[in-house]
């Protein structure tokens, strides 16, 4: 069997069949995605004409992975188990098809946007009837440990694409499956907290803050208030601050129907709203204007203020 090999260097890889010969690209592909996941089987009922592309971008300790293939059925076997010297979480959602995944004598028929977390340590299978395009995250153990309370379950974990955090998690799915590279538009770090922070929201919703969580979430509000004008603001900085793990800093942003990055987010346009409307600072550039809120890169700040607001923030200040 042809030993697949990544056709680009770097941060990126990618392996593709477009490069093998008609009758050897299943066999190719089996040993892509054991070499770019875990050690599984595959078989396809349209061997003969089988078509695969697999994308890799690694975004610190994750591994974001786009798929694109024909139609195909993936085995997850005792054996393999095995054989292997790691075991990591997958997070799969497919862009614009139904397929089903099978662990621990559950299946789970998922939608286009549905998203399964399915645990690499026990069987299981995949089964793409019309075709993959899906995002696949490999997640290793121990980061999983770190976000959820019960990562283990009996079959797959499903976040539904219409039911609570699942529409975010889902929508970030859909993102990473038709552009992979888009998860480093953000600092590494950012982008991990924020898929743990959706992971626990659409997985382990938490119940009905209590008074406590409700005054840790106003507190925390209150603190990144007053460090706004500090790039670089970091989730277990604050957490370290009030004396909390970091996973409860993001289960109180969950509590509020919130996380924490697009909390950030939300703060920093309102105050560069308020600033802009201020004639006494109106001799400050655009510019100074997201320095003071927290914005190291003035094109990043016209962005993410024109993404929030529907308009620049110079057409902003002309209005004030």
């Amino acid at each position: 069997m042809p030993t697949a090999q990544p056709a680009t260097a770097g941060p990126s890889r990618l392996w593709s069949t477009e490069a093998v010969r008609c009758g050897e690209r299943l066999d190719y592909w089996v040993g892509a995605i054991c070499e770019a996941f875990l050690e599984m089987d595959c078989s396809s009922r349209e061997a003969e004409a089988f078509g695969g592309r697999l994308a890799s971008r690694a975004v610190e300790q994750i591994s974001v992975n786009q798929v694109i293939a024909s139609t195909q059925d993936v085995y997850r076997t005792p054996a393999a188990i095995a054989r292997s010297r790691r075991s990591h979480f997958y997070l799969i959602g497919q862009a614009d098809r139904p397929w089903h995944v099978r662990q621990g004598g559950q299946v789970a028929h998922l939608r286009p946007g549905d998203v399964a977390l399915v645990d690499a340590a026990e069987p299981y299978e995949l089964h793409f009837p019309q075709g993959v395009h899906c995002m696949s995250l490999q997640l290793p153990r121990a980061w999983v440990l770190q976000w959820l309370r019960t990562p283990e379950s009996v079959g797959p974990r499903v976040a539904w694409r219409d039911q609570g955090w699942g529409r975010s998690l889902s929508a970030l799915a859909a993102q990473l499956a038709r552009d992979p590279d888009s998860a480093a538009a953000m600092p590494a770090e950012m982008f991990t907290q924020h898929l743990g922070a959706l992971l626990v929201a659409a997985l382990e919703p938490a119940p009905v803050a209590a008074v406590s969580e409700r005054r840790l979430h106003q507190r925390l509000l209150a603190l990144m208030s007053e460090q706004l004008d500090q790039h670089g603001l970091r989730a277990e900085a604050l957490a370290q601050e009030v004396g909390v793990s970091l996973r409860t800093l993001h289960r109180s942003f969950a509590a509020a129907d919130a996380t924490f990055a697009g909390t950030l987010r939300r703060l920093r346009i309102e105050r560069a709203e308020a600033l802009l409307a201020q004639p006494r600072l109106a001799h400050l550039s655009v510019a100074e204007i997201g320095r003071r809120c927290g914005f190291a890169d003035a094109s990043h700040f016209v962005r993410e203020y024109q993404r929030q607001r529907g308009i620049t923030p110079g057409a902003r200040r002309r209005q004030a």
